[in-house]
C-alpha cells in the first residue's frame, strides 16, 4: 500500500522550474539534513520537492510530515528499491525538469542552478549528472563507461586501480579523463542527476525489475539508445556521503549485510547482461566466477591466516554469484521486491 500527501506549490508564470525526488531508506537523520540543504539551494527557482518513504522504521516520514509540510511525501509500506520507489514520484512529478537526489547527498551552492542552465544549454541531453565528492572534498567516480564483460574484468583485477590515468585500464571509471572538464558519457551514478521528462516519457522510468545497483545504467543506456546524450558536468557539485541505507539493513538472507548487498548487485548485473546482451549474461557469470576460483587457488595452501581468509571470503563470493544465477534464471526473471 501507498499513502500520498499532496501538496500545492505555487508556480511561476513558466510553471513549475524542477520537481526534485529523493528516495529514503531509514535515514532520517541525513534526510533532515539533505531537505535543509535542499530548501537553501532552491532560491528563487518554483520547486516541488517530494519524498519516498521506503518502508522505514526509524520515523523518516513523521519526520517530513511534521518538520517539512510542503514536501510531498509518499509512503510505502514495503521496501521498493531505488528505481521503483523513485518512479512513484516520476509519475505525478510536475516540474519541467526532474532531479533525483538520494537522501545522504547535498547541492554544494549554485549547483542546482547551474545544472537548470546546462539543460538549457544542451537540448539533445536527456539526463545530466554532476561532480560527485565526499565529506573530506574527494572525488567520487562520477562519470561512467556501460558495462562489458572486458571492462567488469579489469575493475575486478584490480588493474584499473593500479593504472588509473591509463586509457584502457581507467576506462569504467574515466579515470584517464580531466575531472573538471564538462564531457558526454555513457552514463552518471543516481546518487544526483537532472532529467527531461519528456524524454523518460519517451524511454520509459526506470526499470523495476532492477531492485538497487544498475539502474541508472539502464535508464541512461535506453536513453542514449534513443538518440540523446548523457552529460557530465563538473561545476555542478554535490556531495555524497555515500552507503546510509545500505549501513541501516537488517533483514539478511545471508550470514552479513555485506552479503547482502553483493547478492543484489550480482542479481542485477544478470538482468541488465540479459536485457542488453542476451547470451553475455553467461559470460558475465563465468567471467567473475574465474576471478573468484582463482583467487580461492591462490590462497588455498597460504601460510598467513589473512590470505586463508581471503580465500574463504571468495568461496563465500562464488555460492552468491550461483546463487544469484539461479534467483534470476539467468538473468530472465526479477525476484519479487523487496529483494
Amino acid at each position: 500500500m501507498l499513502e500520498y500527501t499532496e501538496r500545492t506549490v505555487k508556480p511561476t508564470g513558466l510553471g513549475i522550474d524542477v520537481s526534485i525526488v529523493i528516495v529514503s531508506f531509514n535515514t532520517c537523520e541525513v534526510l533532515r539534513a539533505c531537505l535543509e540543504s535542499v530548501q537553501r539551494e532552491i532560491g528563487a527557482l518554483s520547486a516541488e520537492i517530494m519524498v519516498v518513504d521506503n518502508a522505514s522504521t526509524d520515523g523518516s516520514a513523521e519526520m517530513v510530515a511534521a518538520e517539512f509540510p510542503e514536501v510531498i511525501l509518499f509512503r510505502s509500506d514495503t521496501n521498493l528499491g531505488f528505481g521503483a520507489a523513485n518512479n512513484v514520484a516520476l509519475e505525478k512529478a510536475t516540474g519541467r525538469y526532474h532531479v533525483l537526489l538520494n537522501s545522504d547527498a547535498f547541492f554544494a551552492p549554485g549547483a542546482l542552478h547551474l545544472a537548470i542552465q546546462h539543460m538549457d544549454a544542451t537540448p539533445d541531453c536527456g539526463l545530466g549528472g554532476a561532480r560527485l565528492i565526499g565529506r573530506d572534498g574527494a572525488w567520487q567516480p562520477s562519470a561512467r563507461t556501460f558495462h562489458s564483460i572486458v571492462g567488469d574484468l579489469v575493475v575486478m583485477t584490480g588493474l584499473a586501480g593500479q593504472f588509473p590515468k591509463n586509457r584502457f585500464f581507467g576506462d569504467f571509471d574515466r579515470t584517464w579523463a580531466d575531472s573538471m572538464e564538462a564531457a558526454s558519457v555513457d552514463w552518471v551514478p543516481g546518487a544526483f542527476c537532472i532529467a527531461r521528462p519528456e524524454v523518460l516519457a519517451k524511454v520509459g522510468l526506470f526499470d523495476p525489475a532492477f531492485f538497487l545497483y544498475y539502474e541508472e545504467v539502464d535508464l541512461c543506456k535506453r536513453i542514449k539508445d534513443a538518440g540523446y546524450s548523457i552529460w557530465y558536468w563538473p561545476d555542478v557539485v554535490v556531495v555524497h556521503w555515500g552507503g546510509e541505507s545500505s549501513k541501516r539493513v537488517k533483514t539478511l538472507a545471508y550470514s552479513s549485510m555485506a552479503a547482502q548487498v553483493v547478492m543484489w548487485r550480482m542479481r542485477s548485473m544478470f538482468l541488465y547482461y540479459r536485457k542488453h546482451h542476451d547470451e553475455q549474461a553467461w559470460l558475465a557469470k563465468e567471467a567473475e566466477g574465474f576471478m573468484y576460483r582463482l583467487t580461492i587457488v591462490r590462497n588455498r595452501f597460504a601460510s598467513t591466516q589473512e590470505r586463508k581468509d581471503r580465500g574463504e571470503r571468495y568461496k563465500v563470493l562464488l555460492a552468491l554469484l550461483e546463487q544469484a544465477w539461479k534467483d534470476t534464471r539467468g538473468g530472465r526473471f526479477s525476484p519479487p521486491r523487496p529483494w
